[in-house]
């Protein structure tokens, strides 16, 4: 089984090769690449971000049935580069976890099923376990899980039962818990990558956060007030950034003391977020918004927002050099999505890409100097 980048795609995607001149006078002096799915579209697209510009260098089709909608929604880059893992969240009956080499763009294995509707993925800092969000979108509103999945093989350990509507995963940089979050329960969830057993709760409700002791996997009787879609360790692993999407805020955890230690407000809808290698940014999509935050991580201050070129901001990467984040949008209805660049000494959006309907998961592949 392979994933084939088709010459009628790649016409389709005519328009997908447009790409902004730089705003700034200092371009870029090296070439990035970028792996961005289009969920509506069945389409996987890589992306080269460098002096000349943006430019999609290939387009490939996704999935195993024509007359299905299998919607690539989450992705992930192993730490070596060598494969990308990527979750499909629709399809018969339920979504599954893709294997693909990159550069090739061929799928290793056959995938998987996890739970219901798998999004957001991460992997274990030496490859061998993927952690997989399973967010029962189209569901009942009761605890769902995460599927803990041996990597060389493709083969599912464990469904670690979380909260309701689980959402978005990150590492701790020591690899030894695994981060997430429940949108309709307010919470975050620890899990401890050696047990695959949920070690620690925390709830985000506003004005009710805190460690959580006595939480009983039921269905929700209230509306959520954080409803929160990320949680994001810092490089030292000190602190975690939980995103509350309906309460436009983020709040910052001490991982020691398991206690809120500061809220930080945003703009309309935080998201997805990301900090740059070197600690000093944290970059936030406003999904709700339709733009970029951009927040220094020690003082908590914002530096600015930036619209998006399209509505509905998504996901976001940001390149080793710590210069440019990476910002997938998903437009409404038939528009495309995009791929918006965003310099990082600057804070100004540098060049934008055409893409499929749906632009969401997005996974950063690998840079090279130009000279």
């Amino acid at each position: 089984m392979t994933l084939k980048a088709t010459p009628s795609l790649l016409a389709i995607a005519a328009a997908v090769v447009a790409a902004a001149a730089p705003l700034c006078a200092q371009g870029p002096t090296a070439n990035y690449w970028i792996y961005v799915g289009a969920e509506s579209a069945d389409l996987l697209h890589l992306v080269r971000y460098g002096p000349t510009g943006a430019t999609v260098e290939k387009t490939i089709l996704v999935g195993e049935m024509q007359v299905e909608t299998e919607g690539p929604h989450g992705l992930k880059m192993s730490r070596d580069k060598r494969y990308l893992y990527m979750t499909t969240g629709h399809g018969i009956p339920d979504g599954k976890l893709w294997k693909i080499e990159t550069g090739v763009d061929t799928v290793v294995g056959d995938p998987i099923l996890l739970g219901r509707f798998p999004a957001t993925v991460d992997l274990t800092p030496d490859d061998l376990y993927a952690f997989v969000v399973n967010f029962n979108l189209h569901g009942e509103r009761e605890p769902s899980s995460i599927s803990v999945v041996y990597t060389p093989e493709l083969m599912e350990i464990v469904q670690t039962t979380t909260c309701t509507q689980p959402h978005g995963g990150r590492m701790h940089p020591m690899g030894t818990r695994w981060y997430t979050n429940c949108i309709v329960d307010d919470q975050m969830v620890e899990i401890d990558t050696q047990t695959f057993e949920v070690a620690r709760r925390f709830s985000v409700a506003v004005d009710h956060e805190g460690p959580l002791t006595d939480y009983e996997p039921v269905r929700p009787t209230t509306a959520p007030t954080c409803s929160p879609t990320w949680a994001l360790p810092t490089p030292a692993g000190d602190r975690i950034f939980v995103a509350c999407n309906r309460a436009n805020h983020i709040l910052e955890v001490d991982y020691e003391t398991w206690t809120l230690t500061r809220r930080i407000e945003t703009g309309r809808g935080p998201y997805n977020m990301a900090i740059t290698p070197d600690g000093k940014t944290l970059v936030v999509t406003l999904k709700q918004g339709a733009a970029v935050q951009f927040f220094d991580v020690e003082s908590g201050e914002s530096r600015g927002i930036v619209e998006s070129s399209t509505t509905v901001t998504h996901g976001v990467v940001v390149s080793p050099d710590s210069r440019y984040a990476f910002v997938s949008v998903e437009g409404v209805g038939a528009e495309p999505g995009k791929l918006d660049i965003f310099d990082l000494q600057t804070l100004e959006r540098v060049a934008d890409v055409d893409l499929g309907q749906q632009a969401g998961g997005i996974a950063f592949w690998k840079m090279e100097p130009t000279n």
